[in-house]
């Protein structure tokens, strides 16, 4: 294996929807398609991309409010679903916040099945009052971020390849669930959410734009804090990864500060190197809570 695979593998945990470039043409479309580059697991996949255009196709015709339709999964599909949750089975269990393993214990999936998302969002909404939304595929960062502001998640619908099960190199139904939607399912982390989308919906700036996509990333998608003596994880990048959670042991703990997270240029295509903890969950709720009002 070249560097370069070494690399790019390393990207399982990569939401590339913070890391797009802003302002471009297509900053309103929620439904841009992405067209997988030759070096993506299921490039020479026909099938694959078949079902990849198919799911796809469930966004480009949804209407915001309605119940989303299902996805056809496949049975591979499926057996990929199963692969993931036997890595993060244990890692949850060793390196999850007491917060996400509460909200976990709430959703109840079935590690053998990939679950709709439409049953996922009408829990989820029970909760918090969040509700998730197919895509169908990567949108700009404002896009993204602002669609929170109304209590919406944007969500994509399809599944990594089946050749690397605990990779993608793009945001699947595995990360969303995982990963966000589960956070979704505490009314505390859907407050943060909405602050966010709020806070971007108040910034016309692009390089303030950028500040606050920093901040989301080292805290809703990297963020850690302890908990019992223990470093715990609570980002979403982190949670919807077994090879993130056994990396972020690594990584060098910077005290939580908003502020300093907000100047950080971060590298997408490594484990993090740095990670911003805070004291507590009580500690990064409030912190947070109070820069984005502030904002």
């Amino acid at each position: 294996m070249t560097s370069t695979e070494t690399q790019t593998l390393l990207r399982d945990h990569v939401d590339m929807r913070m890391v797009i470039a802003n302002g471009d043409s297509d900053v309103s479309d929620r439904n841009t398609l992405v067209k997988l580059d030759p070096d993506h697991p299921g490039f020479r996949d026909r099938e694959y991309r078949a079902r990849r255009n198919a799911i796809a196709q469930i966004a480009m015709t949804y209407q915001p409010g309605s119940p989303v339709p299902s996805a056809p999964y496949t049975e591979l599909e499926h057996g990929v679903w199963q692969t993931i949750w036997k890595a993060l089975g244990p890692a949850h269990r060793e390196h999850a916040c007491a917060e996400y393993l509460k909200c976990l214990e709430r959703l109840e999936f079935d590690s053998d099945r990939i679950p709709q998302l439409d049953k996922v969002s009408r829990k989820v909404e029970a909760i918090s009052g969040f509700r998730l939304e197919p895509v169908a595929g990567l949108v700009a960062p404002r896009v993204f971020l602002e669609s929170l502001a109304r209590g919406v998640f944007l969500s994509t619908q399809y599944i990594r390849h089946h050749s690397t099960p605990l990779y993608t190199p793009e945001p699947d139904v595995a990360h969303e669930i995982i990963g966000h939607a589960v956070t979704l399912a505490s009314t505390r982390f859907a407050e943060l959410n909405r602050l966010f989308g709020e806070a971007v919906s108040r910034t016309t700036d692009a390089a303030e734009l950028d500040r606050l996509a920093r901040v989301y990333w080292f805290t809703i998608e990297f963020g850690v804090l302890r908990e019992d003596g223990r470093i715990k994880a609570y980002g979403t990048g982190l949670l919807s990864s077994a090879g993130e959670l056994a990396e972020m042991h690594k990584a060098e703990l910077r005290s939580l500060s908003v502020e300093a997270a907000a100047d950080h240029v971060y590298d997408p295509t490594h484990f993090q190197s740095i990670l911003f903890c805070a004291d507590s969950f009580d500690q990064m709720y409030t912190m947070l809570r109070e820069f984005l009002i502030a904002w």
